[in-house]
């Protein structure tokens, strides 16, 4: 017993400076976000005193319609972005999973995108869609798909759609590389016992290849939603939410709210609904993790 004690002694002693960093750095910005958020508090009127007005902010949050639109673009930016690079990891895992040659130099290159910062990245692909001199009307005009070049980002009709593609560019190789890893773990011999059985292709990937990267690719998924949920950065540096709100994102209105409206009470409701809602994907991908484990 005593020997059990001073482990758990020990532990504990490991463990503080983690855990008091992680109350530093976390745990006390979210205590006072959320406390702010009970409250009328405003960045310009420092010398005001704050007055606790309880659900105020929530009732207006949630009867918000702007707020609500911000939501429902945020859901779709969600989707339509992790559903394209599930489906193009997909495909490309599977293309490196073949024998060929300079398959290693490919799989090296495939991983760039993914490490390119993603501030980097949306300057990039915002010059790339440049109305002027982007190399996206360019390519298009010489191709003949287009007779004159277009502000991609400047129409509210395809500028959230041009945010996603350059988000899917950076996101794939992560997906890519998860189900490749879980490819190399499936047996060659149930491939090979399937072509004896006349098995087709599409036989071969129901019944042998996806049970082998379900768990791996449910984890990615989820792992994906919980990060493109919290999109930020790539509409900042691309559009600054416009044109005419089109790409506002939750997460940009936060910002707005707080550092443009300067209005830190209504701001951090927001943040905290936007919390509550990643809450809640965190939890869907403990459930799946949970389940994973049970069925092994």
């Amino acid at each position: 017993m005593m020997k059990g004690w001073r482990q758990h002694s020990e532990t504990t002693a490991l463990l503080a400076p983690a855990l008091v960093i992680m109350a530093i750095v976390t745990f006390i910005p979210l205590f006072r976000t959320i406390v702010f958020s009970f409250t009328n508090a405003e960045i310009t009127a420092l010398d005001t005193p704050v007055k606790w007005i309880g659900l105020e902010n929530y009732i207006y949050a949630l009867t918000d319609p702007d707020f609500r639109d911000a939501l429902w673009r945020t859901f779709y930016f969600t989707f339509v972005s992790v559903g394209l690079e599930t489906l193009l990891g997909l495909g490309v895992a599977m293309f490196l999973n073949l024998e060929f040659k300079g398959r290693t130099i490919l799989r090296t290159l495939i991983i760039l995108p993914w490490a390119v910062p993603n501030i980097v990245n949306a300057m990039m692909w915002r010059l790339i869609f440049h109305p002027d001199y982007g190399s996206f009307n360019a390519f298009l005009y010489q191709l003949g798909f287009i007779h004159h070049y277009k502000s991609w980002l400047g129409d509210p009709d395809s500028a959230m759609n041009m945010v996603i593609m350059a988000d899917v560019w950076k996101n794939y190789p992560l997906i890519a590389f998860v189900i490749l890893a879980a490819l190399q773990t499936i047996p060659r011999e149930l491939y090979d016992a399937a072509r004896v059985e006349a098995a087709g292709a599409w036989h071969r990937f129901r019944y042998i290849t996806l049970p082998g990267i379900a768990g791996p690719l449910l984890v990615v998924i989820i792992l994906r939603t919980i990060e493109a949920f919290r999109v930020f950065d790539i509409v900042y540096v691309m559009t600054r939410g416009g044109p005419a709100d089109t790409t506002k994102t939750a997460s940009f209105y936060v910002y707005q709210e707080y550092f443009s409206y300067l209005r830190s009470g209504s701001g951090a409701s927001y943040a905290v609904i936007i919390a509550v809602i990643s809450a809640l994907m965190i939890g869907l991908y403990f459930g799946v993790v949970k389940k994973q484990e049970a069925v092994r």
